[in-house]
């Protein structure tokens, strides 16, 4: 999967300002409404929310993956935020999340979901990804840290 062609600029947000799961994920699904991925952005929150209540998508090592499946898309999209503070996203490790990363997919094509998901988790097992990830100072460095071959 290229995520070269998922993230762009535009899907980028490198200081979110929300203080809640539910602020946070209104933000990030905003970013996929300006950037023209996302056209009903309460269908596309409503979906996030209903996985959020079957199980957290706060992962560990401060990363949390909301993500959720809708006809409103047409092709998987994604997002990434990093927060300058910790949320609580009721994290399996009980501990904050800082970097968020959002994913929405048609509910007929579970390929690329599962894909996508895999391939993101891949990269934040890497203490030195995350650290790196959190230091960054512009969208293109998140992007090309994202994308580098490099483990």
């Amino acid at each position: 999967m290229d995520l070269k062609s998922i993230l762009t600029n535009e899907t980028v947000n490198l200081h979110l300002k929300g203080t809640t799961k539910e602020e946070i994920i209104d933000e990030l699904l905003d970013m996929l409404v300006a950037a023209g991925k996302v056209k009903d952005k309460a269908i596309a929150k409503a979906c996030v929310l209903d996985r959020e209540k079957k199980m957290s998508t706060g992962m560990k090592h401060g990363i949390a993956i909301p993500h959720g499946k809708t006809d409103s898309i047409e092709s998987l999209v994604a997002c990434i935020g990093i927060s300058d503070n910790p949320i609580d996203f009721d994290s399996l490790d009980q501990e904050p999340s800082r970097i968020f990363i959002m994913t929405l997919s048609p509910i007929d094509k579970t390929g690329p979901h599962l894909r996508f998901l895999a391939e993101v988790s891949l990269l934040f097992k890497s203490p030195e990804k995350r650290k790196q990830l959190l230091s960054v100072k512009t969208s293109e460095e998140v992007i090309q840290l994202l994308t580098s071959d490099e483990e």
